[in-house]
Parts: structure tokens; sequence; C-alpha cells
């Protein structure tokens, strides 16, 4: 059985992809068996065999030990039984699902792939994408048939950026396959990296739709306490203040405002959504939820302009520092970041925007989204400074800091993580 022949290392696992997931995955089982790590990027494959982490998340100790080969070269997988695809499936600018990174992956697995192959997906998909999609590729280019020839099964990724306390050994793997003998194998499989267990799903469709449900239920939650948020702010009342208090009900869901970014709660609603409007349905809850967070960027940069004009300022000649690019906290990540969209909304009002980040590449900002960090900020320079990712090195900061930073050290200081409510005194201080 595949693995049996996996933990004896007379058969080889591979990962194809090897971004935020697909990389610590591939070291993981590397220090149990032989890995073959896959990526068409042959500088991020220089750059892994030089024990280097493109997405800056891994430590070089991270790769000792591990019984490894990065490659670029579709020939060095011939030789593999098992493989992981751990691609990412985004969504395009009309917030339709891009396949096209699976399909891929799916198609230089499909040259390669043997009778007695194992191919597991981790990305992201609408429940039927495996099978409907995916498996057809693998079929034509193989001239195999899943279940008789080779087996394939769907295991969703549950990799959390920048969180170094639940990682892929402690949270629970959701196994699938296509039948019960797969299903076995891969558990066991998984079992080898996972030191919390696996949890074995009834078919591929209901993994699936596991981690799109994940998704969509933190997805809806923010959506309600960022609305509540606005209609707060026009009240005068502080949402932090109000979630403090009603967070002292023992079964009150505890979740902030904030911008919704990354690529799992602000992307994959949408690949139900799509799926959803296929069937004939259209989602209302789900759709309204999406609706609503990803505006949070244009009312954000709104309620800075207003901020701007309450101290007699011209929008048309101010200036505003934005501290924090990535999508999140403490990753240099900055895919997907709706930091994006507070900044075009200020440049809408012709802001002068400048952007800093201790974590963001300067460069993949610029190929991102046509601008860059500047090297440092300038002392008494702006009207205006939007608090945006909860950086380490951005609490803790004096009041005197921001202060600095501000013309005269008058102006408004925007947190929009509650980081400094009621410590500070004397600038024009707002959170949502």
């Amino acid at each position: 059985m595949i693995y049996n022949q996996l933990k004896n290392k007379e058969a080889k696992l591979a990962v194809i992809g090897l971004g935020y997931v697909g990389l610590p995955i591939a070291l993981e089982f590397a220090r149990s068996i032989k890995v073959v790590g896959f990526d068409i990027n042959q500088k991020r494959v220089d750059m892994m065999r030089n024990h280097e982490d493109p997405s800056q998340e891994l430590e070089s100790s991270a790769f000792d030990g591990c019984d490894i080969h990065f490659t670029a070269d579709i020939n060095e997988l011939k030789d593999v039984t098992f493989f992981i695809i751990a691609v990412p499936t985004p969504i395009n600018h009309l917030n339709l699902p891009d396949l096209g990174p699976v399909l891929s992956a799916s198609r230089t697995v499909g040259q390669v792939l043997k009778k007695g192959d194992y191919v597991v997906y981790e990305s992201t998909v609408y429940p039927g994408c495996t099978e409907d999609d995916c498996v057809p590729i693998l079929e034509e280019l193989s001239g195999l048939k899943r279940v008789s020839d080779f087996k394939v099964g769907y295991s969703p990724e549950r990799i959390n950026p920048g969180d170094k306390k639940n990682t892929l050994r402690t949270i629970t793997k959701v196994v699938s396959g296509c039948d019960a003998e797969s299903l076995e194998e891969i558990a066991k499989t998984y079992e080898i990296v996972v030191d919390a267990g696996t949890f074995r799903a009834a078919s591929i469709k209901v993994a699936e739709a596991c981690k799109i449900l994940e998704n969509t239920q933190r997805d809806a939650n923010i959506a309600i306490i960022n609305e509540f948020s606005m209609i707060m702010n026009m009240m005068d009342i502080n949402t932090y203040d109000v979630l403090e208090a009603a967070g002292t009900k023992w079964n009150f869901l505890k979740f902030t405002p904030g911008l919704v970014g990354g690529h799992c709660i602000g992307v994959d609603p949408y690949y139900l959504v799509y799926k959803a409007k296929k069937l004939g349905y259209h989602s209302r809850v789900i759709s309204s939820a999406r609706y609503v967070n990803d505006g949070m960027g244009q009312y954000v940069g709104k309620q800075t302009v207003k901020k701007i004009l309450e101290q007699g300022r011209n929008a048309l000649e101010s200036r505003v520092l934005v501290m924090g690019a990535t999508f999140k906290e403490d990753v240099s990540d900055v895919r997907n970041s709706k930091m994006v969209d507070v900044i075009r909304e200020l440049e809408s009002f012709s802001i002068k925007v400048d952007v800093i980040d201790p974590h963001a590449d300067s460069d993949e900002l610029k190929h991102e989204y046509g601008f860059g960090l500047v090297p440092q900020a300038d002392k008494n320079a702006y009207d205006a400074i939007i608090l945006g990712v909860a950086h380490k090195e951005y609490k803790d900061l004096p009041e005197s800091e921001f202060k600095s930073y501000l013309h005269e050290g008058k102006g408004a200081l925007i947190d929009l993580k509650g980081l400094y409510r009621g410590k500070i005194k004397e600038l024009n201080y707002w959170s949502m």
C-alpha cells in the first residue's frame, strides 16, 4: 500500500506549488519520507535550494534534516507516486474563480501520472471542482481512469500565515478520497505529519465544502461587525467599547471590525457564490457580506478625508502616512491586501500617500499595485496617519512618535485595529 511504501522510503511524495501552503507541507513530510518540491518559478526553487523561504514565513533552520529535492523540471516528477497539489486559487477582477493555477498543476501531474499513483488537492475550490474540472484533465493526459487506475483525494489546507501556534501539525486535517481504500491511505499518509490527527470526510465534495464554509462563516460574522461599526460611528460610539461590554456574555462571538483581505476569507466565499449561481440560486447573505467587507477600504479612506477636513485642512494639499501594507500583521504577503483599497480611495481625493511597512517588499508592492514604500516617513509632514496593520513594530508606540510625523504635531490618527484606544490624549483619534 502507498502509505507503507512512503514510510519505508520506497516511494516519493511531491508537493506541487511551494507557496505559503505548499512549502511547510513539503518540509514536514521531508522529515520522515522522500519528497520532491516542485514549483514552476525557477527563482523560487533556487532560493529554497539555498534554504530560503520566498514567502519569508520559515527560518533557514526549517530546511535542516529534510530529505527533499526542489525542482522546476517536470521530468523529475516521473518517479513520484503521491502528489499533493497546493497552488493558489484566486479570483479575477470580476470576483470570479480563477482556476488557471490548479488546472495548470493538474496538467503537469497528468503528464507524469502512472497506474497506482495518488493525487490529493489542497487548493481551495467550490464543491465539485476536483472531480468535475481537475480529474478529467488527469485522465485525458495520462490515459488512465480514476479509482481503477489512480486514486484522487481532497484535503483542504488550514495554514494560517504568521501563526506559530496553529500549525500543520497541531490542526486536525480533514481528508477525503475517491473510495474507501484511498480515504484510508490518504488519512494515514497525512498522519505522518499531523499530530492532531485526521477527520475522514464523507466525500471529496464534503471536504471541499468544509473549507468554503469555514471562511464564509468568518466573512459573514466580520461583515456584521463592520456594518455595526459604521452605524456606531454615526452615533459617535466606539465599536471596541461595545465589543468589550458585549463580550462579557458567555455565548457572544468575538469578532472585530476591519479590512478582510488575504487568500481565504476575502476570496473563498466568491467560489461558493459562483457555484450557487451556476445552480440557479442567487446567494443573498453571503453576497451581502462580501459587499460590506469589500467596501471597507473605501469607507476608511472617506473617514480619513473627513478627519482631515475637520482640522480645516485642504484635502487636495494633504499628505497621509499609511503604516502597514501587508494583508495581515507580521507577515510579508501583500497579495489581496485591502490596505490598497484605502490608499486608492485617498488618491481619488488627490491626497499624497506615503506607505511604510517593516515586513512588506517595496518591489513586490510596485509590481502588484503600482506603488512602493518610502524609505522612511517624513517628520512634521502629514495631516493624518493610518495605522492599518497591527505589526509588532507598531504596538506600544508613544503618542509623541505619531505627533512627530504630523504637521505641527497636530492631526488625525486612524487606528484600524483599535490598538491605541484610550491611550491617545492630544491627537484627533478615530478607530473602527
